[in-house]
Parts: C-alpha cells; structure tokens; sequence
C-alpha cells in the first residue's frame, strides 16, 4: 500500500490528474475528519477539504518528499480549516451532527464526548492541533512536527501544555456542576 502511495504521489507530481484524484479519494474519510474536528459542521468541513485539495493540487509539485504526501495534505487541510473559521467570524458552536459524527466505539457516552470536544475547542489552536493529531489521528510526535512544522519537542510542550489546559476546563466545568 505504501509503494503504491509513494507511486500515485510520484505520478501526480509529474502532473497527472487522475493520480491525484486517486490519492485524495484514498484520504478522504481522514482528511474530511480533519477539517469537521476544526469547524463542527458538514458544509464547512466540504469546503476545507475542497479547497484543500485544490490548493494541494495546485502545489503538488512542490511536495520534495511522496512519502510525507498525507502529513502534507493534513497540513493544508488544517490551514484550509482554519481560513473556513476565520472567513465566517466565527467559531461554529457544536452541536448534535458534529456530536455524532465525532463520536465513536471509544466514546460511546455522548454526553462525555460533548464536555471532551466543547473542552477541546476551547484550547488555543496549536495546542488543539496537537492534541487532536496525537489522540485522535494516533500521529507520532514525529509526525505532527512535520504537520506543524516545529520541533518535536515543541509538539511534546503543546501536547503537555494542552492537557493543562484541558484539566482546567474540566475543573471549571466540575466546580460549576457542583457549585
């Protein structure tokens, strides 16, 4: 399978269309992820991603290495999402589609999902990047240097500093609940 990336890679750098159609549909569920984990609806997340795959298209040429081909087009994706929120003012706030559409067999009680995504949108963005990277896409910290482009141990400081962060937002939230 991996050959086969770094192959279809190869040829859509040369400029084949039809290799590059085939990477992106092979990585669509994950990258269409990526982009609703950052703005919590279906329309915009389609919009990331389509413009996503556009911009990647359009700069394939400049990928140096086929076998980062993924890390590359999640970082784009990344940026694409985050333009998505910037151009609309807002960030969208989650509700019950977003909730299951991020909920899986490892978070089966909705409500404990809820308070982990509402606790994850409230960190700042590198951190949220990080963090979601690492526990929900299982990235190596390797890997999300690449994605960030920073030093891996910048990624295990945003990782540190995020789950900081992600405790106090549950200890505000449990002082509230009880208070």
């Amino acid at each position: 399978m991996q050959i086969e990336n770094e192959r279809l890679v190869k040829k859509a750098i040369k400029g084949n269309k039809n290799a590059f159609e085939k990477l992106v549909q092979q990585h669509y569920e994950q990258i269409y992820r990526t982009a609703y984990l950052y703005v919590h609806n279906e329309e915009d997340a389609l919009d990331a991603v389509q413009e996503a795959a556009y911009q990647a298209y359009k700069s394939i040429r400049t990928l140096k290495h086929p076998e980062y081909f993924l890390t590359w087009l999640t970082r784009i994706v990344i940026n694409c999402a985050v333009d998505v929120i910037r151009k609309r003012g807002k960030v969208v706030p989650m509700n019950d589609e977003y909730l299951s559409n991020v909920a899986d067999e490892s978070t089966p009680d909705i409500e404990a999902a809820s308070e982990l995504w509402h606790a994850i949108g409230q960190l700042k963005h590198n951190h949220r990047t990080a963090i979601i990277l690492f526990y929900y896409h299982d990235y190596s910290i390797k890997t999300i240097s690449r994605v960030m482009d920073i030093p891996e141990n910048t990624v295990k400081t945003y990782l540190s500093r995020g789950k900081a962060e992600l405790k106090k937002v549950y200890e505000k939230e449990e002082e509230r609940s009880h208070g």
